[in-house]
């Protein structure tokens, strides 16, 4: 399904926001981090803006296995779906497709390894099955396979990087959006409870204020707290 006249880089309905916040529905690192950013906004009345970024765009010129190719031109379809949502019902209702869909994919616990995993999910769970959950008009679905879509998709993706610099991933998160600063991350491996969410949303407010600040990282990590990633 088509729309006329789809908006790329445009102010969101409803801002401004104090936060926003850009997502591939694949990444299980942006997914927990949207789980903290939400528990933050409950917390602190802090306002999201959903953006999106297709880690298929960042990574077209490499060459990557088949399996993980083939998720993210399924993300790519779900941020189709969302694009169409958003040009006809707003912002907020991409937030709801994005927390609807991460809620049925990254819980469940189907048999097999990784990889089986997570092809048993991505069969199970779909656009339109999300819509359903949400009440949504099921023909939005039909902007899945729709690459009429991609023009707004690839102009968001190629504004956070325009925003942080090149060689990061997903999530970026922009504060005080359009004319805050972004960084990439916060990375985080499990969602922390409410007094340390809040002291961490904090914490990242002063260093991304500070225009001299570019980047802290460690690659240990823990292992990644999501039912379906688990180790078996």
């Amino acid at each position: 399904m088509t729309e006329p006249s789809v908006p790329l880089i445009t102010e969101l309905d409803n801002g401004p926001y104090d936060v926003e916040f850009f997502f591939d529905p694949g990444c299980p690192f942006a997914w927990l981090t949207s789980v903290w950013i939400r528990r933050v906004a409950e917390l602190r009345e802090v306002r999201i803006g959903w953006r999106f970024i297709s880690l298929k765009f960042l990574n077209e010129t490499k060459e990557l296995p088949e399996a993980m190719v083939n998720g993210q031109n399924r993300s790519l379809g779900f941020l189709r779906v969302c694009a169409a949502a958003r040009v006809r019902f707003g912002n907020e209702v991409v937030g709801d497709l994005y927390r609807a869909w991460g809620e049925a994919f990254w819980y469940d616990t189907p048999d097999g390894g990784f990889l089986d995993r997570i092809g048993t999910m991505a069969d199970r769970v779909n656009a339109k099955g999300v819509l359903q959950t949400l009440g949504l008009p099921e023909d939005l679905a039909l902007a899945e396979s729709d690459p009429a879509w991609d023009a707004a998709i690839r102009s968001e993706t190629e504004e956070a990087i325009r925003r942080t610099g090149p060689d990061v991933g997903t999530p970026i998160i922009t504060y005080d959006p359009p004319l805050g600063n972004s960084l990439f991350g916060p990375v985080i491996s499990s969602v922390p409870d409410d007094a340390l969410s809040v002291a961490i949303y904090d914490a990242l407010r002063t260093l991304v204020d500070f225009t001299g600040f570019s980047e802290l990282k460690r690659s240990n990590r823990a292992p990644i707290d999501l039912p379906l990633l688990r180790r078996v």
